[in-house]
C-alpha cells in the first residue's frame, strides 16, 4: 500500500514540478529527447544515389565510389560494410534490414556518418555483439537513426571523437539476452546527445574519457547510463525512469551529475544512482524520486581528498533516501532537499554515516527550531533509529521492514532519544522552515 501511494504522490509531485520550484533547488530541464523524426534534407541534383542493395553494396566495397550516397524510400535487405569513408544520407521511410547474422552496418573510415534511417534485423551472437550499426573509427557521426529489433543498438568501440544524435534505440525487454542499446568502448570525447533508449540493457561507457551525455531518455532497462573505468565525464537534462539502476558508477573519477531526474527504480535492487570505488563526483540539481534507494555509495571515495559532494539535490518519496556501505570521509551532502523519504539514511553491516558531511540541508521530519528566524535551526537534525538496532540484533525482525510497527518505534526514538543509542546521522546546521530556504 505504501508503494502505491508513493508512486502517486510522485508522479503527482513530477507534475507539479512543472509549476513551480523552491528556491535554492534548480528544476532540471526537461528533456529534449523525443522520438526522432527523420528529417530529409534536399537532395543535390548530382547526387550519387544507390537505387537498389547492389548498388549500395558495390559502392562501399568500391574505394573510388562516391564519398557521400543518398539513399532512397525504399528497404535496403543485407548487412553493409563501409572500410572507407563514406556519407550515407536516408529519407523519411528508409530502412535497412538486416540478414539476421552479425551486424547490419559497419563503419570503418574516420569521418564516416550516417542519418535519417531506420536500421533492423542484427543476429543474436552476444561473443560477437551483433549491432545495428558498428563504429570503428574516429570521427563517426549517427544522427536521427532509429534501431528496432536487434541484439545491441549502436556501438561505438573504438571511436575517439564520435557523436551520436537523436537516436531511438527500441529493445527488446522480454529477451533476457538483450544486449545493450547504446555502448561506448575507448570512446574518449564521444558525445550521446537528445537519444531516446527504451527496454535494452544498459547504455554504457567502458574505458572511455571525457564523454557527454545530454539531453537522454532511457527507461524501462537495467542500467540506465553505467561508467566503467571511464573519467572526466558528464551526464547532463537527462530523464532516466523505470530502469533498475538509472545511473551507476564503477572505478570512475571525476564524474558531473547535473540536472537529471531518476525516478522510479524499484524492486530490491532498484536505485537511482550507484557508486562502486570511485572518486571525484559532483552532483548538482537531480530530482532523486520515488526509488528504492536514490543513493548508494560503497567505498566512495576511495580518499577524503577527491570528494563525492550531493548539493541542491532533492531526495523525495523514496524507501531510503542514502544508503552506505560504510562511513565514507570525504562524502558530502550541502543543501539538498529530503523529503517525505521512508528512511533517511541506512548504513550496511551495522556502521553509521558520521564520517560523512551533511551541512544546510533541508529535512522534511527535522523538529527542531529556528528562534532567531535566520533560516537555519538552532538545534542539529539527528538520525536515531532504534528499528536498526533491533534489527541487528534479531535479523528476523527485518521481516516487518516498512511495517507500521517499526514505524512506531521509530517515532518514538525520535519523542524519545534515550531509547536510541546508535546515531547515524548530524546535521549540525539544518535549514529550517520550508524545502529550498523559503520562508
Amino acid at each position: 500500500m505504501r508503494r502505491k501511494t508513493g508512486v502517486f504522490i510522485a508522479a503527482l509531485l513530477l507534475a507539479l514540478a512543472s509549476l513551480a520550484s523552491p528556491a535554492g533547488v534548480a528544476k532540471p530541464k526537461a528533456t529534449r529527447a523525443v522520438t526522432p523524426i527523420l528529417a530529409d534534407s534536399p537532395m543535390p541534383a548530382a547526387a550519387a544515389v544507390a537505387e537498389d542493395d547492389a548498388t549500395l553494396a558495390r559502392w562501399l566495397a568500391d574505394s573510388a565510389g562516391p564519398r557521400e550516397i543518398w539513399l532512397r524510400q525504399r528497404d535496403y535487405h543485407g548487412n553493409f560494410v563501409a572500410e572507407r569513408t563514406v556519407a550515407l544520407h536516408g529519407r523519411h521511410g528508409t530502412r535497412f534490414v538486416g540478414n539476421g547474422n552479425d551486424t547490419v552496418i559497419t563503419l570503418k573510415g574516420a569521418g564516416s556518418s550516417i542519418d535519417n534511417v531506420t536500421v533492423r534485423g542484427s543476429g543474436r551472437r552476444q561473443t560477437h555483439e551483433d549491432a545495428a550499426i558498428r563504429a570503428t573509427a574516429p570521427g563517426v557521426s549517427v544522427e536521427r537513426v532509429t534501431v528496432e529489433d536487434s541484439l545491441f543498438g549502436i556501438v561505438l568501440s573504438p571511436c575517439e571523437h564520435c557523436r551520436i544524435e537523436g537516436a531511438h534505440v527500441i529493445g527488446r525487454p522480454e529477451d533476457p539476452l538483450q544486449g545493450d542499446g547504446i555502448k561506448l568502448w575507448e570512446a574518449n570525447h564521444a558525445i550521446v546527445r537528445d537519444c531516446v533508449v527504451e527496454g535494452t540493457r544498459d547504455v554504457v561507457v567502458w574505458y572511455s574519457r571525457h564523454v557527454l551525455l545530454a539531453h537522454n531518455r532511457v527507461t524501462d532497462s537495467r542500467y540506465g547510463t553505467h561508467f566503467m573505468y571511464s573519467h572526466d565525464s558528464t551526464v547532463e537534462d537527462s530523464e532516466l525512469t523505470r530502469n533498475v539502476v538509472d545511473i551507476f558508477v564503477m572505478y570512475s573519477s571525476r564524474l558531473s551529475v547535473l540536472r537529471n531526474r531518476l525516478t522510479g527504480s524499484h524492486g530490491p535492487a532498484g536505485m537511482g544512482i550507484g557508486f562502486k570505488e570511485s572518486d571525484g563526483a559532483t552532483l548538482v540539481d537531480n530530482w532523486f524520486v520515488a526509488n528504492t534507494t536514490a543513493t548508494y555509495l560503497d567505498r566512495s571515495p576511495r580518499s577524503a581528498a577527491t570528494p563525492v559532494r550531493f548539493e541542491r539535490n532533492r531526495f523525495a518519496l523514496n524507501d531510503t533516501a542514502v544508503r552506505l556501505h560504510s562511513s565514507e570521509e570525504g562524502l558530502e551532502f550541502v543543501a539538498n532537499d529530503f523529503e517525505s523519504n521512508a528512511d533517511v539514511v541506512a548504513v550496511e553491516g551495522g556502521g553509521d554515516a558520521l564520517g560523512a558531511t551533511f551541512r544546510g540541508n533541508f529535512w522534511s521530519d527535522y523538529q527542531g527550531y529556528d528562534l532567531d528566524r535566520d533560516g537555519v535551526g538552532d538545534v542539529p537534525y539527528q538520525v536515531k533509529l532504534l528499528s536498526s538496532e533491533l534489527t541487528e540484533r534479531e535479523p528476523s525482525v527485518r521481516l516487518y521492514g516498512g511495517t507500521t510497527t517499526l514505524t512506531l518505534i521509530d517515532l518514538i526514538a525520535r519523542a524519545s532519544p534515550v531509547f536510541a543509542t546508535r546515531l547515524l546521522l548530524v546535521d549540525p546546521a539544518p535549514r529550517a522552515g520550508t524545502r529550498g530556504g523559503s520562508s
